[in-house]
């Protein structure tokens, strides 16, 4: 399969089974164009009607041009067979009973009051409740006991907002560290805070015990104010900026993401990654925002050709800051073209309700922390293990090529199928399709491998 697009002055040839990436020139972009459907004599002839008045190409140079591609073709870079569905299901199979990351819901409580919120405010449309360390406690033995071989382990603090039982976010940690060499294990702790309650207790400690932390900021003023609201309905941007900015600079602008959510109201969200740069954030991501269907905030036909351009404005700027030695990384953009993702995360993708798994301040188990609060969902909890075994095994057997809306795209082995959750919430099935989710993530790829491209040519990767 070959996705073949012009974008940021590059003629760019994508061969999706090999994963090779080929940036040519226009003779090369239309040879291979008709490559597969016709023969030698009929592409040649069309070449050499279409660069008649171009004294820079001669009948030699097209032909020259040809062979290249069919040489490509030969070592396996152009054209190359799908070989992997048969072997989908067995390679996510070698992963099975093996569970590498839970998301502790320290917090179904939050002291913002998000309209936008899919987690309900974080309650996740049950009862407010936080977690104690008995559970989080066990929930660790059980991701221990779960583990199998791996020794690097991730645990994800989330909400609602996890500062909110702080006490018991340390008091986890400190039970991991002391039993990691026993257990010849290594906690990875990731921390997301929507910001409130940052003070210099909580930077010392998450920049002493969090690889990762995730900050919440919507970009502008107006348009972070207008959903990130405390009970009162006060705006909280004037109150987390300045903790945020002391936060970033104390982690020496490393191991951090600013996480912005881009809503019907702000879909020229460009302007808010612009703001979070002048406010001195350089690592930055900004989602979809994910809600019921028919919310205000969600995002319509009529905003897609605006986010759409968006996207590659954003890549333009990426690449102005480059050459002005002020880079920036963009997590949706961060995409590797030499030693990307092995072909079993291409095709099983994030490994939801397998290799990980969210768990509830009670103890119970969900695929992930979007599917919290949907009873049907429910794998087991953390005494018991997984007794839900035919949800397990549905998301066990997912992968991209059960998915049949997935088989003739291009990206599919770029997103391995895309979100469980958007596509159940969606469509009604985990196997289903997210289409409009699908569309902004082709575009976002076309955009990640043109700024991959332009890097590489300067020498930047």
């Amino acid at each position: 399969m070959i996705h073949q697009y012009k974008l940021g002055g590059y003629n760019i040839v994508l061969d999706i089974c090999s994963g090779s990436v080929h940036a040519v020139d226009e003779v090369a972009y239309d040879i291979i164009s008709m490559f597969e459907n016709c023969n030698k004599d009929a592409v040649l002839s069309a070449m050499a009607e279409k660069y008649a008045d171009r004294n820079d190409i001669t009948a030699e140079d097209i032909e020259e041009c040809y062979e290249q591609v069919e040489a490509l073709k030969k070592q396996g870079k152009l054209f190359a067979p799908d070989t992997f569905e048969p072997m989908a299901g067995h390679l996510k199979a070698k992963t099975s009973g093996v569970i590498k990351a839970l998301c502790l819901h320290i917090a179904h409580t939050c002291n913002l009051n998000c309209s936008y919120c899919f987690a309900s405010q974080g309650k996740y449309h049950g009862d407010r409740a936080v977690m104690s360390f008995e559970v989080g406690k066990r929930a660790l033995d059980f991701l221990i006991e779960n583990s199998g071989s791996r020794r690097n382990l991730e645990v994800d603090f989330f909400g609602g907002e996890p500062l909110m039982n702080f006490d018991v976010v340390k008091q986890i940690v400190a039970y991991a560290r002391s039993i990691e060499k026993e257990k010849g294990k290594n906690f990875r702790f990731t921390l997301t805070t929507n910001g409130v309650l940052v003070d210099d207790d909580v930077i010392d400690f998450a920049n002493r015990e969090c690889s990762n932390v995730v900050l919440s900021l919507d970009g502008r003023k107006e348009i972070h104010d207008r959903y990130r609201v405390d009970y009162a309905g006060n705006g909280s941007w004037e109150k987390i900026v300045p903790k945020f900015q002391k936060f970033v600079e104390a982690r020496g602008g490393k191991n951090y993401y600013m996480r912005g959510t881009f809503t019907h109201a702000n879909p020229d969200f460009l302007e808010d990654i612009k703001v979070m740069l002048d406010l001195g954030f350089n690592e930055l991501s900004m989602e979809p925002v994910v809600c019921a269907p028919g919310d205000p905030s969600e995002l319509t036909e009529a905003d897609l050709p605006i986010v759409m351009d968006q996207y590659e404005k954003l890549a333009e700027l990426m690449l102005r800051r480059d050459k002005a030695g002020k880079p920036f990384t963009f997590y949706h953009y961060m995409i590797d073209l030499t030693g990307g993702p092995c072909i079993y995360k291409r095709i099983s993708g994030c490994g939801s309700g397998t290799e990980y798994m969210a768990v509830t301040p009670w103890g119970d188990l969900y695929p992930c922390h979007q599917f919290v609060g949907e009873e049907k969902f429910k794998l087991g909890d953390i005494w018991n293990g997984v007794t839900n075994k035919e949800t397990q095994c549905e998301f066990g057997a997912c992968n991209v090529y059960t998915r049949p809306d997935c088989k003739d795209c291009w990206a599919k082995l770029y997103c391995s199928g895309g979100c469980a959750a958007n596509a159940y919430h969606s469509t009604g099935s985990v196997n289903g399709v997210y289409e409009y989710g699908c569309k902004l993530f082709r575009k976002r790829m076309e955009c990640a491998i043109m700024v991959a491209i332009d890097r590489a040519f300067r020498g930047q990767q």
